[in-house]
C-alpha cells in the first residue's frame, strides 16, 4: 500500500463523513487537525440515533474504507449490545482519520468541537449528491 498523503487523508475523511450522513447520522462534522495534533489529521464526528445504527455506521465505514484501499487500525464500541450496556460511542480509527459516532448525550459530554475549537471545518458536502431519501440538514 502506498504511503498516505494529506490529500488522501482528507479524501478518506470526506468519504467517511458521507458514509455517516448516508446512514442517517446527524450533525456530521469533519475537523482538520493537521496543524493541531500529532496523533491524527482528521476527526469525523457524527451523532447516531441508536446502538444498532451506530454499529451499522461502523460496518459501512469499514466497507467504504476497504473500497478505498484502507483498513482501520481499530474499531471500538461497535460490539456492545442493546439496553443499559449499549454503546455510547463507536470509533473507527484509520490513523490519519478517526471516525467517531456518539449518542447525543455522549457527544455533548465529550464536546470535541469545543475541545478542538481552533480546528478548521472541512466542507464534506461539496459535490455530494445525497440520495432522495437522505436527510440533508
Amino acid at each position: 500500500m502506498a504511503k498516505k498523503t494529506k490529500t488522501t487523508a482528507r479524501h478518506l475523511a470526506v468519504a467517511m463523513a458521507r458514509v455517516c450522513a448516508e446512514n442517517r447520522c446527524r450533525d456530521v462534522t469533519v475537523l482538520d487537525l493537521r496543524r493541531l495534533s500529532p496523533v491524527t489529521d482528521f476527526f469525523v464526528l457524527a451523532t447516531g440515533t441508536s446502538a444498532r445504527q451506530m454499529r451499522t455506521v461502523a460496518d459501512r465505514a469499514f466497507d467504504a474504507g476497504r473500497d478505498l484501499g484502507e483498513r482501520p487500525f481499530s474499531v471500538e464500541g461497535a460490539e456492545t449490545v442493546e439496553g443499559p450496556e449499549a454503546a455510547r460511542w463507536v470509533l473507527v480509527d484509520y490513523f490519519d482519520v478517526v471516525v467517531q459516532v456518539f449518542t447525543p448525550e455522549s457527544r455533548g459530554y465529550y464536546d470535541l468541537e469545543l475541545l478542538w475549537g481552533d480546528a478548521p471545518r472541512v466542507d464534506w458536502r461539496r459535490g455530494w449528491k445525497p440520495r432522495a431519501d437522505e436527510p440533508t440538514e
